[in-house]
């Protein structure tokens, strides 16, 4: 008779990655989603300080499953290992806050993301495609965008009128916009709230901008 998998800490945590994977959200969204504290599922909450296993509390696991809509019996078998099947590699994309977007350090003079402070997150990218993940903090790009909400921006996509895109200044400002318009000297951008003007930055400012391609909704 087939049961639910024996449960070990690894399993467990398995079954968190996977669910905030299938819902497009790293895990600290899928915190977030859920009403709990982002650092709830972080990797450096799940070893003590004593190094010993540290696991979810099932109050967390129940209030995950209320926000995505999952059962139980389905949330045990994601950490479930495949036995007769070769493992899948999940293709994973570079993950940082929107908000830590404008600091110093994450991004290279081309606007490609290096340094150590990045989390990752599974996403099917082509080959030569330069893509990586933001996570949306707050509640100022709604309706749009929601708090917890991951981007997948691309680098080299092609980028044409009212595209959504997210632009980083050269002073280390990031925004959320829809291109309206580019040329040699300045770049408009619209706002998804109508109460907004239209901004239009001087091209010397840009220090780059980038493609939305997807968001998790």
């Amino acid at each position: 008779m087939l049961g639910l998998p024996m449960l070990t800490h690894d399993r467990v945590w398995a079954a968190i990655d996977a669910l905030a994977v299938r819902h497009g959200m790293s895990p600290s969204g899928l915190a977030k989603r859920a009403g709990l504290d982002p650092t709830t599922f972080n990797r450096s909450k799940r070893i003590g300080g004593d190094g010993r296993p540290r696991w979810p509390s099932t109050e967390s696991i129940a209030k995950v499953l209320d926000a995505t809509g999952e059962d139980l019996a389905g949330f045990f078998s994601l950490g479930r290992p495949a036995q007769d099947a070769l493992p899948v590699q999940r293709p994973a994309v570079p993950l940082l806050g929107l908000a830590q977007a404008g600091a110093g350090g994450f991004f290279d003079e081309g606007g490609f993301p290096v340094g150590t402070g990045w989390d990752a997150i599974a996403f099917p990218s082509g080959d030569g495609e330069m893509i990586f993940a933001l996570e949306v903090s707050g509640e100022s790009m709604l309706p749009a965008y929601r708090d917890g909400d991951v981007l997948i921006v691309s680098r080299t996509a092609a980028v044409r009128r009212d595209d959504r895109v997210v632009v980083r200044t050269t002073d280390g400002e990031v925004m959320v916009k829809i291109l309206h318009r580019q040329t040699l000297k300045a770049v408009e951008l619209h706002s998804f709230n109508p109460d907004h003007p239209p901004r239009s930055v001087p091209a010397r400012q840009i220090d780059w901008m980038a493609r939305i391609l997807w968001a998790s909704q």
